[in-house]
């Protein structure tokens, strides 16, 4: 039996992303984008972003830019998500018919920016489904962008919709939200990890991503000349917050990112010597190393060589035959 039969019978297992999603808004970065994941493979997600990637006066021509590159040849692994408009502005209905048209059949996900509710969501999901099951796509996969206190107050009923894979931080307009109650040095590191309102909100988003097994995704590191800043962000949002994914801003972010996230080459090995053992014994409990394990320990690993996959870590050989269904 697969794995996954075994491991989760009776609920679907958790959503498993790539560990980056690295957003771009000209068409210039857009292309530099694309031209990247085809060079590494769809080993990370890039996310067009039509909030802050159209120039004012420009947003239907920098939607139907969205959709052609979505919807050609240059998306080869269909892992090319969307950024639209709030679901407050103008745009926003605009920015989902524009992009669904086109699009709707290969969208990785639509991100959906500034939700004040969980009515907010749902208003939204239910305008999306409406556009893209005309487009001939159903239940298109939607992201939410967490950066309000009503949304922040609504976590766990944001993270059961079903259509929602993944909530991301959007640590910016939190802070500024508080309108200086909250200081400025706290929207970067060390003070985004110190500061008590900010990281019960980055923990109150993974517990609720966890809790219905959707992908938590963690907000961007600004700083872009210093790698060492991105990789030490992205490895304690990993290990002391919980987080499964991460926003690149800059192209030189992906690597730190992916490498952070993904499992070493000990716990892969491991990992795959668990669950080897495991499969031969039906799934009943086994010893490794002097220690037991049983389903719960399996699950663990399974998720350890899924997130391996999925980050372009090559896996041993005898590892592989562990996907085959």
């Amino acid at each position: 039996m697969h794995p996954t039969e075994v491991l989760f019978l009776g609920k679907h297992p958790p959503v498993l992303l790539p560990a980056c999603d690295h957003y771009a808004g000209s068409e210039k970065l857009m292309r530099k984008s694309v031209a990247l994941q085809h060079e590494l493979g769809a080993v990370f997600d890039i996310t067009f972003d039509c909030e802050d990637g159209a120039a004012a006066g420009n947003e239907i021509g920098h939607a139907q830019l969205v959709a052609e590159v979505i919807a050609s040849t240059e998306n080869r692994f269909d892992r090319i998500g969307a950024r639209v408009h709030d679901i407050s502005s103008n745009f926003f209905e605009q920015d989902v018919k524009i992009i669904c048209q086109t699009a709707a059949t290969r969208l990785a996900y639509l991100m959906l920016p500034k939700a004040e509710s969980l009515a907010d969501v749902s208003t939204a999901i239910e305008l999306i489904n409406r556009h893209s099951q005309h487009a001939g796509r159903q239940n298109l996969p939607i992201h939410v962008l967490i950066e309000t206190h009503g949304a922040l107050a609504d976590l766990a009923a944001i993270a059961a919709l079903p259509q929602v894979e993944s909530l991301s931080f959007g640590i910016m307009d939190f802070v500024s939200a508080h309108y200086g109650a909250i200081p400025g040095s706290a929207m970067r590191s060390p003070g985004q990890f110190t500061h008590a309102l900010v990281t019960r909100a980055k923990l109150e988003i993974a517990a609720a991503c966890h809790a219905h097994g959707k992908a938590p995704s963690h907000n961007v590191t600004t700083e872009i000349n210093d790698s060492a800043v991105v990789a030490e962000d992205a490895h304690r949002a990993k290990t002391e917050f919980g987080y499964t994914r991460m926003w690149s801003i800059h192209p030189q972010q992906i690597r730190f990112i992916l490498s952070a996230f993904s499992p070493t080459e000990t716990e892969v090995s491991e990992a795959t010597h668990i669950l080897l053992a495991a499969q031969k014994a039906d799934w009943g409990p086994t010893q490794y190393l002097g220690t037991l394990h049983d389903r719960a320990s399996y699950r663990y690993y399974w998720t350890v060589l899924q997130r391996a996959k999925n980050n372009g870590v090559v896996l041993p050989p005898l590892a592989n035959s562990l996907f085959i269904h």
